[in-house]
């Protein structure tokens, strides 16, 4: 009987906390230093920071590269170092491979496949991915978790909110109480391959018209809760795409695919992939897209869904009445008007794209030098009307406008985003969300999400 790989008990965890304390406790220690008036190298230590938590497999990366993406979370050195964290550390070897395998699918595991790669094709913060053929000639790709991620998930969450409380305690204009929960909960279902199965079917249904975009079907007999077995898809990295001097065409394909395949479950659904990383999708040979990794997905609420749309026509119409409502149906709680006078700038600027009806770049719809200079005037102005307290639904939807964004930025695409969002809310009503999101759910047997509340 093979060992099973994730009792590694209290030596792992105290291994994972000698590699991470020093770089976590150490924005603490500089938070606290700078406040107190003590000057250190704040841009050599978030660099350093980088280094360290670059080399890690686990969720302190992936933690990191959330809160670099929402305004005020962290100081401007370390979000501007973490935003372009990558997960580089080696993939583990042949040995873990066949361990992890016997202890999810037995001792004769390899019956199941004609032939399985021994070196890993991606190596991402929680697994890594293997490629195999079945007995019956399918190709197909293994996702194998790493060791001990559930006690590593608990030790760098502990860390990262003991470093974020020492940051709270000086700055309050942006409390992220709700940040942190929703950043828990969402990876600790990461951690569960049979959730991203069931995520993998719930796409496959809501994107099943969606000709350009390609959700691989997961292999429910040899997947477990931390195997996902699902269909190969062949195609090239964005940056090999963008290296081969693709055609502007080609460009707006890529970019209009990418939209859709994110957009419309959201606004069909109340569903987002909150993870839009250049890695979590490859291109097919018609420039449409595969999407890969359903490990973080996010089911809304519709009343939040129903004030996505709210503020966008309240914004539109220039209606601060409705604006003011509307983030309450964002979650925001006991906002003054002043304050929501505040968000409306971020919101005008978020919306844009949205609002030009024509033709344009997200350069110059939303130019990230603008974006810096708005995101600095919200901010003081926050400060100055007493700050604002995120809700948790807002993370994944900031989280993938912001790298969609980018995408987008990096494609150089030129459409006109009015037109392609304006088909989506087309008709919007509430009801028919929460309905049609309740049968999708059902029909793809997802789990009722995580919450630590």
């Amino acid at each position: 009987m093979a060992r099973d790989l994730d009792n590694t008990g209290l030596m792992g965890e105290l291994r994972r906390m000698a590699r991470t304390s020093g770089a976590v406790g150490g924005i603490a220690a500089r938070l606290a230093g700078n406040r107190l008036g003590i000057k250190t190298d704040k841009g050599v230590h978030a660099e350093g920071l980088k280094s360290s938590l670059g080399n890690l497999k686990g969720p302190l990366m992936k933690a990191a590269q959330l809160l670099s993406t929402i305004p005020g979370a962290l100081p401007d050195e370390y979000a501007e170092e973490l935003a372009h964290l990558q997960a580089n550390a080696p993939p583990m070897g042949w040995n873990f491979v066949r361990r992890r395998m016997m202890a999810e699918l037995g001792a004769g595991w390899e019956k199941n496949f004609r032939s399985f790669s021994h070196e890993a094709v991606a190596a991402a913060s929680l697994g890594q991915v293997h490629r195999a053929r079945l007995v019956d000639g399918r190709e197909v790709a293994c996702k194998l978790q790493y060791p001990d991620m559930q006690g590593a998930v608990d030790s760098d969450l502990r860390q990262f909110r003991a470093a974020l409380g020492v940051y709270k305690r000086f700055e309050t204009t942006i409390r992220q109480d709700e940040v942190y929960t929703e950043l828990s909960d969402r990876l600790r279902e990461e951690l569960d391959y049979r959730r991203e199965a069931s995520h993998l079917r719930l796409y496959r249904d809501m994107l099943s018209e969606t000709r350009t975009v390609t959700v691989p079907a997961p292999i429910e007999e040899l997947s477990t809760g931390r195997l996902l077995t699902m269909d190969w898809v062949s195609g090239r990295g964005m940056k090999a795409v963008l290296a081969s001097e693709a055609t502007q065409e080609q460009r707006d394909d890529m970019a209009r695919a990418l939209f859709r395949a994110w957009y419309t479950p959201v606004y069909r659904y109340g569903v987002i992939h909150g993870d839009p990383h250049m890695g979590n999708f490859t291109v097919r040979d018609d420039y449409g897209l595969n999407l890969l990794d359903f490990g973080a997905v996010r089911i809304f609420s519709p009343r939040f869904v129903e004030g996505v749309v709210d503020l966008f026509a309240a914004l539109r119409d220039n209606d601060e009445d409705k604006a003011f409502h509307a983030y309450s149906k964002w979650g925001f709680e006991g906002l003054s008007r002043e304050t929501a006078e505040v968000l409306n700038e971020w919101a005008r600027f978020f919306y844009r794209p949205l609002m030009t009806d024509r033709v344009c770049s997200m350069q110059e719809s939303n130019d990230p030098a603008e974006a810096k200079q708005v995101l600095e005037r919200v901010y003081d102005g926050l400060k100055r009307t007493g700050g604002v307290k995120l809700p948790r639904e807002f993370v994944l939807m900031d989280r993938s406008a912001i790298g969609l964004g980018s995408a987008f930025l990096r494609l150089g695409a030129r459409l006109n985003w009015h037109q392609m969002f304006q088909e989506l809310i087309e008709g919007f009503d509430v009801n028919v969300l929460a309905e049609r999101q309740k049968e999708a759910l059902a029909k793809a047997k997802v789990p009722p999400a995580l919450s630590t509340l």
